[in-house]
C-alpha cells in the first residue's frame, strides 16, 4: 500500500467521522436525513446553473428588475402550481414512490407523509411542502420567462385564474355555508 492511499484513506475517515458527529449532534436524537438535503441542495443548485447557462447561450437579455405585475404573477402562479404538485388528490400518483396517504386535507388536497426510507424521505418531504416546491417552481417559471416569455405567461395567467377560480370556490361554499346556518337558526 502507498502511502498516499493510506493518507487519502485516513483523511476519508476523519471527514466521514466530522460528517457524522456533525449529524448526530444536530439531529439531537431525531432523524434528520441531512445527506439527502444536500443532495437536494446539490440538485437544486445544478439545475438553477443549467437554466443559467441556457438563459446565458442564447444570449436572452435579463430584465434590469423585475416588472411588479410580473412578481405578482409569477408569486400566485408559483403558489397554485407548488400547491397542485405537492397537495393535490390527482398529482398524488407523482407523490406516491416517495409518499403514504395519510388521509385528506382541505377540499381536493391530501395529506401525505414522506416515507422514511433512504433516499425517499427528502424527495417525499420536496413532493409534499408546497413551501418548497415553490422554490423549485419559482425558479422554473423564471427561467422560462426568460426563455420562452410567452408560452410562460401564457401558462402563468392559467394558475392565476385557476388559483383566483378557487378563491372563489371556497367563498361561495363559505356563504353557503354561512347561509345554510342563518336559515337553520330561523327555523
Amino acid at each position: 500500500m502507498n502511502t498516499e492511499t493510506v493518507t487519502d484513506s485516513r483523511l476519508a475517515r476523519r471527514l466521514h467521522g466530522l460528517l457524522d458527529r456533525t449529524r448526530r449532534t444536530y439531529a439531537a436524537g431525531h432523524d434528520r436525513p441531512l445527506g439527502g438535503y444536500l443532495v437536494a441542495m446539490a440538485g437544486f443548485a445544478a439545475y438553477t446553473a443549467a437554466w443559467t447557462t441556457a438563459v446565458r447561450r442564447l444570449g436572452r437579455p435579463l430584465p434590469e428588475r423585475p416588472e411588479p405585475w410580473d412578481v405578482v404573477l409569477t408569486s400566485v402562479a408559483t403558489f397554485r402550481l407548488s400547491r397542485l404538485l405537492s397537495k393535490a388528490s390527482v398529482t398524488s400518483p407523482l407523490r406516491a414512490p416517495f409518499t403514504r396517504y395519510v388521509g385528506p386535507q382541505g377540499p381536493a388536497e391530501l395529506h401525505e407523509e414522506a416515507r422514511p426510507e433512504p433516499g425517499k424521505h427528502t424527495a417525499g418531504e420536496l413532493a409534499t411542502c408546497p413551501f418548497c416546491m415553490s422554490v423549485w417552481v419559482a425558479t422554473t417559471l423564471t427561467a422560462g420567462r426568460l426563455l420562452w416569455p410567452r408560452p410562460t405567461r401564457t401558462a402563468m395567467g392559467t394558475l392565476t385564474a385557476l388559483a383566483g377560480a378557487d378563491a372563489l370556490q371556497l367563498a361561495y361554499s363559505a356563504l353557503v355555508t354561512a347561509a345554510e346556518k342563518t336559515s337553520d337558526e330561523q327555523t
